[in-house]
């Protein structure tokens, strides 16, 4: 059997490194043909050697000046949507607002994407879902709850049989804290996440349950359910990665220990599974499953983000671009922790949206957000 072709989209970042870690395992199974990083030049360049891709594609110019002087035996490119042509499987792994391109061709190309980038399908989600009819095209979510939705939809064949959705958060470092015990909090606190090892921004989304509104949206965009009926629980414990209750009241569960290299490995391999049990569970040592409901009054984000995808249309876009600017905002030392909330519900509030049906649509909605969070900075 031929080795499936990988091109990881954001190579130097957490979804990627673990992404060459899962086929580093899986050797006879895959082989990486094409890398793509935004600026991470020293760390594509270690990963070009060691895994010989076909194309390197770098954002950065200057950054790209050095990678090619380094690799001067590889095709290194300026788009990162040219890696898609050597692939059979893509895995998306860039941050933000800048993966959409990526989204958009993996599926355009009629290819299986891997998507860890939940922005690009909360702000575009109704360009993309027409290319996900592409002939060939599959799209398989990386998230680890909208993974587990996933397997746990396998358990059925007819939607019209799930009652509800039911996405686990961890808490993030603040879980039952107080709104005034959080009102100077440190960014080194903020990225102390208890149970995952994620990129600066997307741990910043936890501590402020922004990602778990992203990620109801993005549950919505995935599966067709309506926001009524996908609720959101605290596990703190972040074994069960969320669950899928059916209308005969049966709930399914997927459950694995927190590693990102199971849902990795579960997009490479769909509609198999790789052989390394990455999340195998000790029966013997779990004891305790806790569930809790969301405290959104120190946590606003979660309502904010359910508030936009209720409006649908582009108020998606608007907060996740907003929330992207709030957290640099925040990271860089410009506001408290408390002021990413602000800033985005400042955006959503003035945000006048429309129902985007163009990619120049998207980027529209995508610059007001972040038009508007820069007005709310300087209030």
């Amino acid at each position: 059997m031929p080795q499936l072709r990988v091109a990881i989209a954001g190579s130097s970042g957490s979804i990627g490194l673990q992404t060459l870690d899962v086929i580093a395992a899986h050797r006879q199974e895959y082989v990486v043909t094409a890398l793509a990083v935004g600026s991470a030049a020293d760390v594509v360049i270690e990963q070009a050697k060691l895994w010989k891709p076909l194309v390197v594609a770098v954002a950065d110019e200057g950054a790209r000046r050095k990678v090619a002087e380094a690799l001067p035996n590889i095709c290194v490119v300026d788009n990162l949507v040219d890696i898609i042509d050597a692939a059979d499987v893509v895995m998306n792994g860039v941050v933000g607002f800048a993966g959409l391109p990526v989204t958009l061709e993996t599926l355009r190309q009629g290819k299986r994407l891997g998507l860890a980038n939940k922005e690009s399908l909360i702000a575009a989600g109704p360009i993309v879902q027409p290319l996900r009819a592409v002939p060939g095209a599959t799209l398989v979510p990386v998230d680890s709850e909208h993974c587990a939705i996933h397997q746990c939809l396998r358990s059925s064949l007819d939607s019209s049989e799930v009652a509800r959705l039911i996405l686990t958060a961890s808490g993030g470092p603040f879980r039952g804290r107080t709104p005034e015990s959080l009102r100077a909090v440190s960014v080194t606190e903020a990225l102390a996440h208890p149970t995952w090892k994620m990129g600066p921004k997307i741990t910043v989304d936890s501590s402020t349950l922004m990602n778990k509104g992203l990620e109801v949206i993005e549950a919505h965009e995935l599966f067709g359910i309506d926001f009524d009926n996908i609720e959101v629980v605290v596990h703190p414990q972040s074994i069960v990665h969320s669950m899928v209750e059916f209308t005969d009241g049966s709930t399914i569960a997927q459950l694995s220990q927190p590693d990102m290299r199971l849902p990795i490995g579960y997009a490479l391999a769909y509609p198999h599974r790789i052989t390394t049990p990455f999340g195998r569970i000790d029966w013997t040592q779990l004891s305790t499953l806790e569930f809790e409901t969301p405290d959104t009054s120190t946590f606003p984000c979660l309502a904010i983000a359910y508030e936009a995808g209720r409006q649908g249309g582009t108020a998606p876009a608007c907060i996740s671009a907003a929330n992207e600017i709030a957290v640099d905002a925040f990271l860089s030392g410009h506001i408290m922790w408390s002021g990413i909330a602000m800033v985005v519900e400042h955006a959503l509030q003035q945000h006048n949206g429309w129902q985007p049906t163009t990619i120049d649509d998207v980027l529209a909605a995508d610059a007001d957000g972040r038009r508007l969070a820069r007005e709310a900075l300087v209030l």
